[in-house]
């Protein structure tokens, strides 16, 4: 037998190369994703900065009005809790609510309670159908809005008859109290409604639309002047901002539980749901039972399959695959001619010496060619299936 080189000892682990070409793809979506949520985050990160803050001086903000009121001698002070909310309810404050939709209901009963006979006034900005019923009981909120309206006030309201046309619109409103003010109507339902307190001379302002009060709008038709009629009544205003963290925002029974936020109905929702993937999954099972042999329409060609399958090898890079198969291939037609049982043909203690003997070649050499590491590259590879068929052919050889 002639002598052979032995084939350079390879790893089977994919190069740090073959890893970069399999996940570049992933890779690149992934930081396209990563690029967009930043992009997208920043553009809306400025979109409502400081909505309705009377320090913040973006476009939603509210600092001109703020400023506008301090050279009428009107102190602005701004808070973020109930009880501070609560507190400031006096005769000579106006209290701003912010979009008061953003209460708890039981907030919202705590807070009416508070202002509704303290004499001062108070202004909800955006109050919606969850809110009125308790902060202006007798009111209805019309879920149909008007957007970027600009009304005329058609009404005897002292400060919208002043101020003139002003860009209310947003929520509507209709009420049952005969002498409120009902200003800048919309389809015939008022965007700015003014209802008298029963006692202590106070009274509740709605306004439908916080354009009023935002700087981007403030020099706009009789906007200004409309805000600082209405919130400059009192010397003091206290501007109260809603905040989730607001401690009193909890139940009354204490911090619920996860499953104590989901809707009602969620584990039939739930239950649904597995019932359909169950359904799904046996409708898609074709087969029931145990495979049936079919007979092929056509006869392929062995070559044909070999070849079929050496592409997807080549196609996967799986040279550690084709080589286990060659590899074994040739010792299971190698062991009858050595006098070795195909049941032990791959164990190298019983294979390998019965063919050293046949052939008086070196057992090392025969070792790697059979039970070696496999190939680094597709040359290597080439060079181990010649190697083999020159082994079985030496041993064939009478």
């Amino acid at each position: 037998m002639t002598t052979e080189v032995p084939l350079p000892p390879t790893s089977a682990s994919p190069t740090a190369r073959q890893v970069w070409t399999r996940a570049r793809g992933v890779v690149l979506a992934l930081a396209l994703l990563a690029v967009a949520a930043v992009v997208i985050a920043v553009v809306r990160s400025d979109a409502r900065h400081g909505e309705l803050d009377p320090r913040s001086a973006d476009r939603y903000g509210s600092r001109a009005v703020a400023e506008l009121l301090a050279d009428r001698g009107v102190d602005t002070r701004v808070v973020t809790t109930l009880e501070e909310a609560s507190a400031a309810a006096k005769p000579d404050t106006t209290l701003l609510v912010a979009v008061p939709d953003l209460l708890t209901h039981r907030q919202q009963s705590r807070l009416h309670s508070g202002f509704a006979d303290s004499g001062g006034r108070t202004v909800l900005v955006s109050a919606g159908s969850t809110s009125v019923d308790r902060l202006a009981p007798g009111v209805i909120a019309d879920p149909a809005t008007s957007f970027g309206s600009t009304l005329d006030p058609v009404c005897d309201l002292p400060a919208a008859v002043r101020a003139g046309s002003a860009d209310t619109g947003g929520l509507r409103y209709t009420t049952a109290h005969l002498d409120a003010d009902e200003c800048y109507p919309s389809e015939r339902l008022a965007t700015l409604l003014r209802i008298p307190a029963a006692t202590g001379g106070g009274d509740t302002v709605l306004l439908g639309a916080p354009d009023v009060l935002l700087n981007d709008r403030l020099d706009e038709h009789g906007n200004a002047s409309l805000a600082l009629q209405l919130l400059g009544s009192r010397p003091h205003l206290v501007w109260y901002l809603p905040s989730l963290a607001d401690a009193s925002a909890a139940s009354e029974e204490g911090r619920r539980s996860f499953f104590d936020l989901l809707p009602s109905g969620w584990l039939w929702g739930t239950a649904q749901l597995f019932v359909a993937a169950a359904l799904a999954a046996l409708w898609r099972a074709r087969r029931l039972g145990p495979l049936v042999p079919e007979r092929l329409p056509v006869a392929i060609r062995a070559s044909e399959t070999v070849e079929g399958r050496a592409r997807l090898y080549r196609k996967a890079n799986a040279r550690d695959r084709a080589a286990t198969a060659l590899r074994s291939t040739t010792r299971t037609r190698l062991a009858p001619l050595a006098g070795v049982p195909v049941s032990r043909a791959h164990t190298p203690e019983t294979l390998l010496p019965s063919l050293s003997t046949r052939l008086h070649g070196d057992g090392q050499a025969l070792h790697d060619l059979l039970f070696g590491p496999p190939p680094g590259d597709d040359a290597a590879l080439t060079t181990l299936a010649a190697r083999l068929d020159a082994l079985e052919r030496e041993v064939r050889r009478p």
